[in-house]
């Protein structure tokens, strides 16, 4: 009996991934780039697990999730997978759907992987940063305020997250157009299980081994080592991690931490006793669920977000 209840339990998650990537095809678009940066990547079209893991990113894009009463915010949205994969299915996706569901207009980034051919490893960086640009030019025509626009990553998505809030005055890419004159700095930003510092003890993740390769030195590991990048500019910043995250050390969470209130930076911080790693909106048996209520009252909090809106 327990073998076929854990069974429908598998297959249910299968179920509601696939479903999730077959509406996510029905949802508008935006290509980011006019040509591609780095160029030319894999060929042929994204590769889909069955659990919605996006593999062979060959053109990026925002995929929108767009309310019918969107209240003025906006957030770019990273799922995770340790630059080797994105995890649509369990974390992009139902998180964008959430936003949704509150009014606010969430953008899902299919962001380039490092190791799929492209000329740099920086091409995760090129496609958020452009991201936040186009929603920013596009502000008036989702309704979105420009001084509103946040950023929400998970595992290497909070990596992604935080580096490019903190570094959104780097050149990644060549000018292309009038879009890359705009502002890529977030206003606000949520760290979920994130991947941050490329420094030992915290270097064995994936994440590292997709960015650094095999033959890093100290000065690279510093250089996107989240932590080392905060400044006076790095925006309000909310982090929830579980103690026992055996993928992503909490002292990456800790670490981030500390740098911001080096800085003087706004934040808020949430250690979970467990839940372990990938919870996306939350775990069953455990609380990490109760990330998306704290991060609503955080945005109340700072002015952001107003549940009569």
């Amino acid at each position: 009996m327990k073998t076929i209840f854990f069974s429908f339990l598998f297959f249910g998650s299968l179920l509601y991934a696939q479903k999730g990537l077959s509406n996510q095809d029905q949802l508008p678009s935006i290509d980011l780039w006019m040509k591609i940066p780095d160029g030319p990547g894999p060929g042929g079209e994204n590769m889909v697990s069955p659990k919605g893991s996006l593999t062979n990113i060959g053109r990026p894009k925002l995929i929108i999730h767009q309310p019918q009463n969107p209240n003025g915010i906006a957030i770019l949205v990273i799922s995770g997978g340790g630059y080797a994969h994105i995890e649509s299915g369990s974390e992009g996706y139902p998180a964008s759907e959430w936003l949704k569901s509150l009014g606010i207009t969430a953008f899902e980034l299919q962001y380039r992987l490092p190791e799929e051919g492209w000329a740099t490893r920086s091409v995760p960086f090129q496609d958020a940063q452009r991201a936040l640009r186009i929603i920013r030019k596009d502000a008036g025509k989702y309704k979105i305020d420009p001084d509103k626009i946040g950023v929400l990553g998970f595992s290497a998505g909070g990596h992604l997250a935080g580096y490019i809030s903190s570094t959104f005055n780097t050149i990644y890419y060549p000018p292309q157009d009038d879009i890359d004159l705009i502002s890529a700095q977030p206003n606000f930003m949520a760290m979920i299980y994130p991947v941050v510092s490329m420094l030992p003890p915290n270097n064995k993740t994936h994440s590292f081994k997709s960015l650094l390769g095999k033959n890093s030195d100290t000065k690279d590991q510093i250089r996107l080592s989240v932590e080392k990048q905060v400044n006076a500019q790095t925006p309000i910043t909310f982090l929830a991690q579980s103690e026992d995250d055996p993928i992503s050390p909490v002292e990456n969470s800790i670490l981030m931490y500390q740098a911001l209130k080096d800085h003087k930076i706004p934040a808020e911080l949430h250690l979970l006793q467990s839940g372990g790693h990938g919870w996306g909106l939350g775990k069953k048996g455990t609380n990490t669920g109760e990330w998306t209520d704290l991060f609503l009252k955080w945005l109340k909090v700072n002015g952001i977000y107003n549940s009569d809106q």
